[in-house]
C-alpha cells in the first residue's frame, strides 16, 4: 500500500497532514509536543525533552528528482534563520522517511535534495536522527 499522503493534491493540507504525523513520530520517539497558536510563529512546533525546548518545522515533498527528492526549506522564499528555527523536519513522502535537520546544517538552502536510498548522500546524517531533538 502507498503512503495515501501522497494523494493529497492541495499544498496546505498536505502540510497539515505531515504535521500529523510529525506529532504522532514525536511522540513514539518519547518527545512532548507543543503547538503554538496560530500561524504566526515562525515554526510549527515546540519540541520538549527533559525540560528544554527546540523550534522545529515541518516540511513535506512528494517530488521526485532521478531518483531523490527535493523538499523547499524556505518560509515564502526565504530561508530559515537559525533565531527563528532550530530544526527542519522534512518528510519525504512516498519513501515514509523522516530528515530532522538542523538549520545550521541547511546554510541558507532554499531547498534540499533528499536522498532516503543513498547512504552517503549529503543530508543522509540526519535520515531519522530524532535523537537530535532530544541530546540537544
Amino acid at each position: 500500500m502507498t503512503n495515501q499522503g501522497i494523494d493529497i493534491q492541495h499544498p496546505k493540507l498536505r502540510g497539515e497532514w505531515a504535521e500529523l504525523r510529525f506529532m504522532t513520530r514525536a511522540a513514539e520517539h518519547g518527545l512532548c509536543i507543543a503547538k503554538p497558536w496560530g500561524d504566526m510563529a515562525r515554526y510549527d512546533f515546540a519540541v520538549e525533552h527533559n525540560g528544554h525546548f527546540l523550534r522545529v518545522q515541518v516540511k513535506c515533498t512528494k517530488y521526485k528528482r532521478g531518483r531523490s527528492y527535493k523538499c523547499h526549506v524556505t518560509h515564502n522564499g526565504i530561508p530559515y534563520a537559525q533565531d527563528q528555527v532550530d530544526f527542519i523536519a522534512a518528510y519525504v513522502i512516498e519513501a515514509d522517511v523522516w530528515y530532522i535537520i538542523p538549520t545550521a546544517a541547511l546554510e541558507g538552502r532554499i531547498h534540499v535534495m533528499l536522498s532516503p536510498h543513498r547512504e552517503n548522500s549529503t543530508f543522509a546524517q540526519y535520515k531519522e536522527a530524532w535523537h537530535q531533538l532530544r541530546n540537544q
